[in-house]
């Protein structure tokens, strides 16, 4: 007879918490831009919503400075860091766009994105042009649906080392890939 599996130990947990266990994704760093004012964001909070239209849900708090541009402009630029700026991404979550100029502060390159206004941040990995797909949920719940238009990523490396919040000043590394592709029906690739 089969030995039962060991089952681990548990704890409760303040539930204010549990972002650290189920951050949707990669730290990205979202550029946007409105008249003559432009910004750059950290955000943690964001999730791919559907394939095709390829569409991206995030919450942007509404004391932020970037939420007004992109409110305002309906575009951004989601851009995808590795963990080789992981005090670029630290910086720009701790200071105001409002009061400083985050591409010069944080010695990045902005460039013309092909479709939207926003600039993309040179120095990441993917940077994926957005346009504002639904706003229902803005005033609500400031939760931003956009349609990605143009996606740019770097030939290499393969499997970039993003960062993953953990909460409490701590971040996770991605990178490492674990296949079993051939366990997956093709229509689901």
């Amino acid at each position: 007879m089969p030995r039962a599996p060991r089952l681990p130990a548990k704890q409760d947990f303040p539930v204010h918490q549990i972002r650290r266990y189920l951050e949707p994704g990669p730290i990205v760093l979202v550029s946007s831009a409105h008249r003559k004012q432009r910004n750059i964001m950290t955000m943690g909070w964001h999730t791919v919503m559907e394939f095709a239209p390829s569409l991206l849900g995030c919450v942007i708090a509404g004391g932020n400075h970037s939420f007004e541009l992109i409110r305002n402009s309906r575009e951004c630029v989601i851009n995808l860091p590795t963990v080789a700026l992981i005090d670029q991404v630290v910086g720009i979550g701790n200071c105001s766009g409002a009061q400083v100029d985050k591409f010069e502060r944080f010695g990045l390159t902005p460039l013309p994105a092909a479709e939207v206004g926003a600039p993309l941040i040179g120095e990441c990995h993917a940077n994926f042009e957005c346009r504002l797909h639904d706003g229902k949920l803005i005033g609500k719940y400031n939760y931003f649906i956009f349609d990605v238009v143009k996606a740019h990523v770097a030939r290499t490396p393969k499997n970039p080392k993003t960062v993953h919040y953990k909460g409490n000043g701590e971040f996770m590394v991605a990178g490492e890939v674990i296949s079993r592709r051939s366990g997956f029906r093709s229509e689901y690739l």
